[in-house]
């Protein structure tokens, strides 16, 4: 299924776009990784994996399981619902399964795109550094950059892996300050990538 996904992705990025990356050689060959990235459009997903020898399980928002055609994509490819705005336990038990069976899970801390908004104005919700405290997995940062318009150049970029916490202590009850404390440690890993290309 890989194989197949990449030939069609790869063809049609060399038609429309100059698409440029850099350290693959941070992603880890195995083991469970939580892939985290900054949202510039739809076309996030593709451009992060269609080099990568490894499937990223995407947490993706409910809603786009509602359109039919796109709905069958992202299943195809292995992505998991969840509601946004409420708790989803059930979503929640499958992201930790996939951890636990040693999957790249991929997640958007943002929520939303932010192509062209001041980054510091928004706001992420910190629950998602759960998922790497609680399950003891890496974070791997990914930073996109581009216009995502025909004929551009768009950047990717991963950068190296790090643990939150001690990376060992996944019973541990976090703060609200301390969860908050990592998310924006995850977010500037982010950035951070950009500031240094």
């Amino acid at each position: 299924m890989l194989g197949i996904v990449r030939i069609l992705v790869t063809t049609y990025f060399k038609l429309f776009y100059r698409v440029e990356v850099k350290g693959l050689e941070n992603v880890p060959e195995k083991g469970p990784v939580l892939l985290c990235a900054n949202h510039l459009g739809q076309m996030d997903m593709f451009f992060i994996g269609y080099k990568l020898n490894r499937l990223v399980r995407w947490v993706a928002k409910a809603e786009l399981f509602k359109n039919p055609l796109l709905s069958a994509v992202i299943t195809w490819l292995g992505a998991v619902p969840i509601n946004r705005g409420k708790t989803d336990v059930s979503s929640v038990k499958n992201i930790f399964k996939l951890l636990d069976e040693g999957e790249i899970v991929g997640i958007f801390p943002e929520g939303t795109r932010t192509r062209g908004k001041d980054r510091t104005k928004i706001v992420v919700k910190p629950a998602f550094v759960r998922y790497a405290l609680e399950s003891g997995s890496p974070v791997l940062p990914v930073a996109l950059e581009g216009s995502y318009r025909w004929f551009s150049k768009v950047k990717v970029i991963f950068g190296k892996p790090f643990y939150l916490g001690s990376g060992t202590d996944k019973d541990k009850k976090y703060s609200k300050e301390e969860l908050s404390e990592y998310s924006k440690k995850v977010m500037d890993s982010i950035y951070g990538l950009l500031e240094e290309k």
